[in-house]
């Protein structure tokens, strides 16, 4: 178990959170969410002891392991994949390298043997024994083959890496699980093994994801960050959703009450406070004027922008016709005669292990890069608008303000419209005056957002619409994209985006392995069946 006691935070003049009292039990996995900026992993890194509060303390007790997801990519490459794992069972893999370093000493001595003894008792304690097997089956769960287990991790490819420290914070139960975005470059087979495994934890986790499947799946409890407070809800994030939605209703309900009984008051009062048979009537309704009660609603840090998107014109029956492509990157070649055509309406999910195949072949629809061989055609009717995974060369550009950056994708330049569309994507009064160059990853990809609506394209190419966007800003998008009557072929590793958008699977691996209308779910019932 893991507790707060009167925590506080602030950063500068500016407080993120205030005497939060919230604790968290075994047994139970806590969603810890909020708007960005909010203080989620700042909360995390105060719970693992990485940042001191300004006021309060973590309760834990001494005894208990606590386990963190860490998000240095570099910080093992000149250690083995299997022992890096092994690393995350601190208590253990010390005893290991001690034992290892009493066994290789020629002087071997009695007390040497001795030592070696206590080790070994503490060693099978910490089920030692199978602490390799494991970490191995672990890894294998994760999508890391056998054959990579040996290798250093500077071999090994940034997705793999992030899967190794995920097995490391897993390994060897620790009492509270600290996940911050554990399913980020995961693709949807890992995500779904880890979702497997915290359902089976019988320890505390607490997570931070941006990924609503993924919470509902696996949170039994919802922390949300919000007005200044950390506040723990029962239920996952569906039921958090509907109790906090409701609350704001019946508050702001009871405050309208409160506001029409208020206004019928008064104007008794200034009817009759002058009449002096109705004026112990009226200095009654004074009095009950005078009890009425407010209920204060603080500003919520969540905010929602407004996505829609909207064709210029109708496409035609013909959209894309793909014959025989084939790329290579660095002399490894990423697809293979890779041929299919679109059709109007359709909202095809690329799936595959290998994201960079994905990516390769929307960079070569959307122009980017031209394939080793084959080709394809687009209709003579549509017109395409793209998200790249890699937005930088939008950005890394002459520094200008937010509105001259997407007043030079408009066709109506006037500063108020302009003003008036980034308001709708959340960059209100000066806010739209920020440098392009200096974004953040979300504020970057609501810019891109920007510019694909203006562009009033019938055919959407999105590779990855939902990294680096917060929860809020990812259901503006699922809904926008839902609701468009043109066609997207996109990337996506969100497990209710690809359900509530996809009419059409198309799954790659080098190769085009399957290619078939149906929703996700259909799809993934299906893989279970062969």
């Amino acid at each position: 178990m893991i507790s707060t006691s009167n925590v506080s935070l602030r950063f500068g003049g500016r407080k993120l959170f205030e005497d939060v009292n919230v604790k968290f039990t075994p047994g139970n996995c806590y969603g810890l969410i909020g708007a960005n900026g909010a203080g989620k992993s700042t909360f995390l890194k105060i719970l693992a002891g990485e940042i001191e509060p300004n006021t309060g303390e973590v309760i834990m007790p001494g005894d208990q392991r606590i386990s963190v997801l860490k998000q240095d990519h570099y910080a093992y490459d000149n250690i083995q994949v299997l022992k890096t794992v092994l690393m995350g069972n601190d208590q253990l893999y010390k005893i290991m390298q001690e034992k290892e370093a009493l066994y290789a000493n020629p002087n071997f001595s009695d007390a040497d043997g001795e030592r070696a003894s206590e080790l070994e008792m503490k060693f099978a304690e910490l089920n030692g024994w199978e602490a390799e097997a494991e970490a191995a089956t672990m890894l294998a769960g994760l999508g890391i083959d056998e054959s990579l287990h040996a290798k250093d991790m500077v071999e090994l490819t940034a997705g793999e890496k992030v899967k190794v420290l995920l097995a490391q914070a897993l390994i060897g139960q620790p009492d509270v699980l600290l996940l911050d975005e554990p399913t980020n470059h995961l693709d949807i087979y890992a995500i779904k093994w880890l979702e497997d495994f915290l359902a089976n934890f019988k320890n505390t986790v607490i997570v931070i994801s941006h990924d609503r499947y993924f919470l509902n799946k696996v949170c039994t409890h919802i922390a949300d960050i919000d007005f200044g407070k950390v506040t723990a809800y029962t239920g996952n994030y569906d039921f958090w959703q509907q109790a906090s939605e409701l609350s704001q209703r019946l508050l702001a309900d009871q405050n309208k009450k409160s506001a029409d009984k208020a206004e019928e008051l008064k104007s008794f009062i200034q009817r009759f406070s002058a009449n002096a048979s109705k004026s112990a009537q009226a200095s009654s309704r004074q009095k009950q004027l005078e009890k009425l009660t407010f209920n204060e609603m603080p500003a919520s840090s969540r905010k929602k922008p407004f996505i829609n998107f909207e064709s210029l014109r109708e496409a035609g029956q013909d959209i894309l016709t793909v014959d025989k492509i084939s790329h290579s990157v660095n002399g490894e070649q990423v697809l293979k005669d890779i041929s299919f055509m679109l059709k109007k309406g359709d909202k095809v999910i690329l799936l595959g292990k290998n994201d960079l195949a994905k990516t390769v072949l929307l960079d070569i629809l959307a122009g980017k890069i031209k394939p080793d061989s084959g080709s394809f055609t687009w209709g003579v009717t549509t017109t395409q608008a793209y998200l790249p995974t890699d937005n930088s060369e939008f950005f890394d550009i002459e520094p200008v303000s937010l509105v001259d950056w997407l007043r030079q994708y408009s066709t109506e330049k006037d500063e108020s419209f302009i003003r008036g569309f980034l308001g709708k994507m959340l960059f209100s009064g000066n806010e739209a005056l920020k440098m392009c160059n200096v974004l953040s990853g979300g504020e970057k990809v609501r810019c891109m957002f920007s510019k694909i609506m203006l562009s009033g394209a019938n055919v959407l190419m999105l590779d990855g619409p939902t990294n680096h966007l917060d929860l809020e800003s990812i259901t503006a998008v699922n809904d926008g994209v839902k609701k468009f009557k043109g066609t997207v072929i996109f990337t996506c590793h969100d497990h209710e985006f690809i359900q509530t958008v996809a009419n059409r699977v198309i799954e790659l691996d080098t190769i085009l392995k399957d290619d078939r209308y149906a929703t996700y779910e259909e799809y993934i019932e299906l893989n279970k069946k062969h």
